[in-house]
């Protein structure tokens, strides 16, 4: 059942009336090295190459010895039987986005990152093209997730799907034995677990704030059933967090955790919760379920004795009675832009490997990123009725506009609008604001930068 409703006979291709800056403006072509990642044979281009390359990440767990997975040492162990004269150090940090924002101000913060919240129009001026568009295209997935003026310069790390990770001997515990497909019938289930059973039903993880922030990957395709809503039509709709009334739509997304919190189905205090030890806790039962993307389903099975325990399930929205899943890329590997050429240069065929040969992707419970891998890992084996959606690129000339209504509304919607998340936790504890009062400043705040961009609004979030 559709919930929005055309405003206007207009075509969707026709683009609105924006600012220059909006529109793209002089985005920086980017350095340029003449090799290019699907120039790249790996095993055989760049064996004469001798550098030393730095990667920064947000896996600190694979920088432990003890990681039970496959760790950095590991992988570039591996790496250096094919390449043993490019040396690869590996840097973690445990508050990776906000450090990497603040290094990336600084040209010398090493060779490779997985590029943090930066606006599409500024990724040329940091870190190098790979190549075009539509010869990336034949290489990888995802490729437009770090895009810009038919240039691509970030290689997601491998693809994710979003659902809900639960504990599965806690769910037949508390007699739970067919997962749900509604916001209603997730409650109800959250509601048996925690009359039947010890289990908090649902760990929100708000402490962690980036948990808080991951509920805004389940608003577009997953629950619209729709591959254009995030990146094109919610860019032209009118109070998009309105209630369509069918159980869909971003509204109801975020009224399962105010609902959830408020019905005193979450943990005590949401302010001690433990991100560390919420991975244990899930594993041995004294969690049953945590909204989170699949990439976080291997870390959870390894944190104990328990992982044939931890499930992954598909987020409980139903769009006309079927249901979707957002496939999406996880971080992207961007290389330094200001980098030496033999440098970069190493730096691409590190990236290459790790896509096309490390197995990184598989191992880390995540959909690969090469093009030709076809490979769908075991935690998805709950999703063989779900229909997996990759969220379309804006419409040409829009590039910049979900940035921008963004910045104007001061929401963050999908990138790092964490404390807005955690708001709602927030209320629905204290009791301090109703949800419909919540979304509808959402709303105003919305609205408002549609009409400070000039947007021509075709749609509004209505019952049917």
């Amino acid at each position: 059942m559709k919930a929005l409703k055309r405003i206007t006979a207009m075509a969707v291709a026709g683009v609105c009336a924006i600012g220059m800056a909006a529109c793209g403006g002089s985005g920086s072509s980017g350095g340029s090295t003449a090799m290019t990642y699907p120039s790249i044979e790996l095993g055989k281009t760049g064996k004469d190459i001798k550098a030393s390359i730095k990667l920064f990440s947000n896996r600190t767990d694979m920088a432990q010895d003890s990681y039970p997975g496959t760790s950095w040492k590991q992988y570039i162990a591996n790496f250096n039987k094919e390449y043993p004269n490019i040396k690869v150090q590996v840097q973690t940090d445990s508050t990776y986005e906000k450090d990497a924002l603040t290094r990336l101000q600084g040209k010398d913060w090493g060779d490779i990152m997985l590029i943090p919240a930066v606006d599409r129009s500024e990724l040329g001026h940091y870190f190098l093209s790979y190549g075009s568009t539509d010869d990336m295209n034949k290489a990888i997935k995802y490729v437009h997730a770090k895009e810009y003026d038919n240039k691509v310069y970030g290689v997601p790390n491998n693809g994710t799907a979003v659902g809900v990770v639960y504990n599965k001997a806690v769910f037949n515990k508390a007699g739970v034995t067919t997962l749900p497909k509604t916001p209603g019938e997730f409650l109800d289930a959250l509601k048996a677990i925690k009359e039947k059973t010890d289990a908090t039903p649902l760990y929100t993880n708000y402490a962690a704030g980036f948990a808080m922030g991951a509920w805004d990957q389940y608003i577009g395709g997953t629950a619209t059933g729709d591959a254009k809503y995030l990146s094109q039509e919610l860019l032209h709709t009118k109070d998009p967090f309105s209630d369509p009334k069918d159980g869909t739509h971003p509204y109801n997304v975020y009224k399962i955790l105010y609902d959830a919190v408020a019905g005193g189905l979450t943990e005590k205090d949401y302010s001690t919760t433990d991100w560390e030890g919420s991975k244990a806790q899930i594993n041995n039962g004294k969690i049953a379920t945590m909204v989170l993307g699949s990439w976080a389903v291997s870390q959870m099975k390894v944190a104990g004795d328990h992982p044939d325990d931890v499930q992954y399930m598909p987020f409980p929205i139903s769009v006309g009675g079927k249901q979707y899943t957002s496939s999406a890329p996880d971080y992207s590997y961007g290389i330094n832009k200001n980098d030496p050429k033999d440098r970069q240069e190493a730096a691409m065929i590190f990236v290459k490997w790790l896509t096309e040969k490390s197995n990184f992707a598989f191992n880390e419970g995540g959909i690969g990123v090469a093009k030709d891998d076809t490979r769908l890992p075991e935690l998805y084996s709950g999703f063989k009725d779900v229909k997996f959606l990759e969220d379309e690129p804006a419409i040409k000339g829009e590039e910049d506009l979900f940035n921008d209504l963004n910045s104007d509304s001061e929401l963050a919607l999908n990138s790092n609008g964490d404390a807005r998340v955690q708001a709602i936790v927030e209320a629905a504890s204290n009791k301090s604001k109703s949800f419909d009062s919540i979304m509808q400043g959402w709303n105003g705040k919305w609205n408002s930068a549609l009409k400070t961009e000039d947007v021509d609004v075709k749609y509004t979030t209505v019952a049917k």
